[in-house]
């Protein structure tokens, strides 16, 4: 055997085997569990899933129907219920386009532009997740409330904030701002600044290249976090209900009215309203689904 000869064999083994590990494999071959075993992993997660959701949600609305359909109407057309559901629907309408605001312009600044402060701003992001909405209506109210750092300022101009609509918007922009920003930032990260830097050496503006190019990419990312934010926002309770008083037909949003009747033992009422917040739990849930598989089959083209 000669010299090439003792060199070459050794190569073209080893070539032979990498080209080999690398190979597909089979479907199956990936599976090394007995099948006991991933039936058993099956079975308990599919029995968690019955227990933990899929029964507390049918609970809801068999007790919401538990007197019949014309109790259920009635529940729901009651006055105060038909406030607190326009309340909600109001509180959403004003936190989640603030917040769609100031979630486009972070996730901008931050995934496109390196400054100073950009890690303490990340941090303030996602504050809201690691601090209970209890402490975050609180602070409010020491801040704004009638005894606070602000209340004598407010109150000497005839500001309230506290026991308002601006209480309950600001409480529940609060624990809702992070869902958006933090949907669209890994997005624009990971497209970088190419195309933006293509459109402005073409001579498109700052608002051009953020209309026609950046917020276009970002486009189901947005609404995602949009459906997350207002998913959030009409399902708040503990931020809501230290600043709102509890003041039934002016401050109560559904989570709090559903508090109200259940403390008061009108359990069928209760339910009913509750059962609009599981309506738009599912409906939440849908579209989420939807949004995942739009977005999975766009990138799927771009790839």
């Amino acid at each position: 055997m000669n010299v090439e000869t003792a060199i070459e064999k050794p190569v073209t083994n080893a070539v032979s085997t990498l080209v080999r590990a690398a190979a597909p494999r089979p479907v199956g071959a990936a599976r090394t569990e007995p099948v006991w075993a991933q039936r058993l992993l099956i079975a308990v997660a599919v029995g968690f899933i019955l227990i933990m959701l899929i029964l507390p949600l049918a609970s809801v609305f068999v007790e919401a129907f538990a007197d019949g359909i014309g109790h259920y109407l009635s529940a729901i057309a009651e006055p105060d219920a038909r406030s607190a559901i326009g309340m909600t629907l109001l509180v959403a309408a004003i936190a989640v386009p603030m917040n769609l605001i100031f979630g486009l312009a972070a996730a901008w600044a931050i995934a496109k532009f390196e400054f100073r402060g950009k890690s303490l701003l990340i941090t303030l992001i996602d504050l809201p997740f690691s601090v209970s909405p209890v402490i975050s209506g609180l602070i409010y109210v020491l801040l704004y409330g009638a005894h606070g750092w602000f209340g004598p300022f407010l109150a000497a101009h005839g500001i309230k904030i506290i026991f308002t609509v601006t209480g309950l918007v600001l409480a529940t922009m609060f624990v809702t701002f992070p869902f958006i920003a933090r949907e669209l930032i890994p997005l624009m990260q990971e497209q970088g600044t190419d195309e933006e830097e293509a459109a402005v050496s073409l001579g498109a503006s700052g608002l051009q290249t953020f209309f026609r190019v950046t917020l276009p990419n970002v486009a189901w990312g947005l609404l995602f976090g949009v459906l997350l934010c207002n998913a959030r926002a009409m399902g708040e309770f503990g931020a809501v209900s230290v600043v709102s008083g509890h003041i039934r037909g002016l401050t109560n949003t559904m989570p709090l009215h559903v508090e109200i009747l259940y403390n008061e033992y009108d359990f069928v009422g209760a339910f009913a309203v509750a059962s609009l917040l599981a309506l738009l739990a599912l409906v939440t849930l849908v579209g989420k689904s939807v949004l995942e598989w739009r977005m999975g089959r766009d990138g799927s083209r771009g790839h």
